[in-house]
């Protein structure tokens, strides 16, 4: 005779083990989001209203804000990853000061992103630590001889374009260990005999590393990536450090600059406007990239 299945009470299911954190999540984000967003659709007067919204739309600085967040976000994946690869696969073959070479791609790591910002503020001055090494070292006079340069570079007067890309490089240069140690973490992970096996039949190092150890550690690269797709589109603090407010506008420098310097009730409501409009691009890009991985897998089983 069949046992009787009787159900268990609720504080002993597996559902007791999640409800601390959704606790937690109700509490510290759902709540203050709900609130935002409720802020976001109430007039000056108390009303439902769209007039924040179309604040936000009209705000002149909002499609410059987009575009940069978007570039920004862009180019430093691509390149972080590239070079995060590269240097782990590197640092990976075990060769003797391997280990000390790594401590040394880890020191900026350690070095919190405000002080990385005094760093690069006062090494971009035209007297700054930056040309210093370019003119002891030879380069600016050779930038100078073949007519790149005519004299110290004003880093600092960059704008558009060139101001993006010199984020992007300081940006590198902060977060690249962090990229490259999770992806060396997959790599010490993998069994040595699968890239070993591809090199004895032929392939080249390049298509081992294709073919093999990136399919391999692929779950590993796209946790770094998500967690870079993140963080690129929620920069600001370098580039207020080094170009100051207003200059190179990204969406989360809006946040800080209008909520910084203006104390009325519409621009705090815009600030906090700019706030859900982030939380939506980073969610929608995030689901586009899983959604996008998933196809991708799909296509090739």
């Amino acid at each position: 005779m069949d046992k009787i299945k009787t159900r268990k009470p609720f504080w002993k299911s597996p559902y007791m083990l999640v409800l601390p954190a959704l606790i937690f999540y109700l509490i510290f984000w759902a709540g203050p989001v709900f609130s935002a967003v409720k802020e976001v659709f109430t007039s000056v007067d108390g009303g439902f209203s769209f007039e924040t919204i179309f604040f936000l739309f009209e705000d002149d600085k909002f499609l410059p804000a987009l575009g940069n967040t978007l570039l920004f976000a862009i180019v430093s994946i691509v390149l972080q990853f590239l070079l995060a690869l590269a240097l782990a696969l590197f640092i990976n073959r075990n060769f003797k000061g391997s280990s000390f070479f790594l401590f040394l791609m880890m020191i900026p790591m350690a070095i919190p992103i405000a002080a990385v910002g005094i760093i690069w503020d006062t090494g971009l001055t035209e007297s700054g630590w930056f040309n210093s090494i370019l003119s002891v070292t030879g380069i600016q006079w050779f930038l100078d001889t073949i007519g790149i340069t005519d004299g110290a570079i004003l880093w600092k007067g960059a704008t558009g374009f060139k101001a993006i890309m010199l984020l992007v490089l300081i940006d590198t240069w902060t977060v690249l260990p962090s990229v490259m140690i999770i992806i060396l973490a997959g790599l010490q992970n993998l069994n040595k005999e699968y890239s070993e096996a591809a090199l004895v039949f032929g392939a080249t190092r390049f298509q081992t590393v294709k073919h093999i150890i990136v399919p391999i550690i692929k779950p590993t690269i796209i946790t770094a990536l998500l967690l870079r797709i993140i963080s690129g589109v929620q920069v600001w603090l370098i580039a207020v450090m080094v170009f100051d407010f207003d200059t190179v506008p990204f969406l989360v420098e809006r946040i800080v600059y209008y909520n910084k310097f203006f104390y009325t009730d519409e621009y705090f409501k815009l600030s906090v406007a700019y706030s859900i409009f982030v939380m939506m691009l980073v969610m929608t890009i995030a689901t586009i990239f899983l959604s996008a991985n998933k196809k991708a897998e799909r296509g090739r089983t």
